[in-house]
């Protein structure tokens, strides 16, 4: 089914969806992922408990191309567990291309020794579970390991996410120049990871490293909510 309508093809609230799959799963990995469940809709952001995910991959297409390493941080919006934050390398399925080694800088000696996804799928699972994943661009981490996980087990992954990048369209929806504004110069608005970090003054981090990633992308939830919205806001108001 396609990937943004896992949640709303039986219109169940996401607790009562994860819930729903727990029972359903026969893998024990994800059936502990899914018994954790997540907070309810109406829960005010600064009371969730949230992971910022990163992957880097061979690629764009979850189809087509593999994972490659995976960042994840634990964070809340007041706080971020660097203590909590992993890596991890994985062997993809298919060959590097030049085109990701220029791009993430990993190459094929650095996977050579590398674990399969399906070796560290429980240790990755039991780090995100009870928390809201959150990336910036959703058509990456969730579609990537949906695939990849139904590929190795036969059972794809679903689960609410923020993406700090659909927060950003939201808040910029004329990023697009007119032709008056392109004759005089003007640059378009990037939404991009390191482009959003800095319209809020947040540092610049060297790029495509999964953990970094992952570390500016909580950063960058945080500092929208403190920008833009209320702790109070409801968590059902922002996940997709």
């Amino acid at each position: 089914m396609p990937e943004d309508n896992q949640q709303t093809e039986q219109q169940l609230s996401w607790p009562e969806r994860l819930a729903e799959l727990a029972n359903s799963s026969n893998d024990e990995r994800l059936k502990r992922f899914y018994e954790a469940g997540c907070v309810d809709a109406d829960t005010a952001i600064k009371d969730v408990p949230m992971v910022a995910l990163d992957f880097e991959t061979t690629g764009l297409d979850p189809n087509q191309h593999s994972i490659v390493s995976i960042g994840l941080v634990p964070f809340t919006v007041d706080r971020v567990m660097l203590s909590g934050a992993r890596h991890w390398l994985v062997k993809p399925a298919l060959p590097l291309h030049q085109t990701s080694i220029t791009v993430h800088g990993i190459t094929h000696s650095d996977i050579d020794q590398a674990p399969d996804l399906n070796e560290v799928l429980g240790d990755i699972l039991d780090n995100l579970k009870g928390r809201i994943p959150v990336v910036h661009f959703r058509a990456i981490e969730r579609p990537f390991l949906n695939v990849a996980m139904n590929w190795r087990t036969g059972e794809g992954i679903t689960f609410p996410l923020l993406d700090t990048m659909a927060i950003e369209a939201h808040l910029h929806p004329d990023r697009s120049l007119n032709f008056w504004q392109k004759l005089l110069g003007k640059q378009p608005i990037s939404i991009r990871l390191a482009d959003s970090r800095s319209r809020y003054g947040l540092p610049h981090y060297p790029p495509h490293n999964a953990v970094v990633d992952a570390l500016a992308t909580a950063e960058l939830l945080m500092a929208q909510m403190r920008h833009h919205f209320s702790p109070e806001t409801r968590i059902g108001d922002l996940w997709l």
